[in-house]
């Protein structure tokens, strides 16, 4: 069975302001989550991504922003044409601990592609989170 859902969860010792700048800011994201982004920060509003060492580039629609906690994005899903109707939704919820900022990840809607795509598109989107998160850590920690 293809698996449907990315799960992460990171304590980061920054107040949740911080932590919600990082995710919600195009400055912000520039600095972790690949190398150039532009964030519409609205409900329905479009986010651009580029990874340009992998010369990857993505666009999501901004599902919710409930500041400081909730902000979600849904996007393609990769091994699918850009404009394809199937995408997986994305949504980062923070929440004030006393070492910091716990920050939850959630990547669902894998399974809705085919079993070849989803299981390749989730094993690379597992690996990605796994690595900006590390970038987002090393952004807040450097700029402290």
């Amino acid at each position: 069975m293809v698996p449907d859902t990315i799960e992460r969860e990171v304590v980061l010792r920054h107040p949740i302001e911080r932590v919600w700048a990082a995710l919600i800011t195009a400055e912000g994201l520039s600095r972790w989550f690949g190398s150039v982004a532009e964030v519409d920060l609205r409900p329905g509003g479009r986010a651009y991504f580029r990874w340009e060492d992998l010369g990857q580039e993505s666009v999501a629609t901004i599902t919710v922003v409930e500041p400081p906690h909730r902000f979600a994005f849904r996007w393609g899903i990769e091994g699918l044409p850009a404009n394809h109707e199937l995408q997986t939704l994305v949504e980062f919820t923070l929440e004030q601990v006393p070492d910091g900022t716990r920050l939850r990840l959630v990547e669902s809607g894998f399974a809705q592609a085919a079993d070849d795509v989803a299981w390749s598109a989730h094993k690379a989107n597992s690996q990605g989170w796994d690595a900006e998160l590390v970038d987002l850590k090393t952004y807040l920690d450097a700029a402290a």
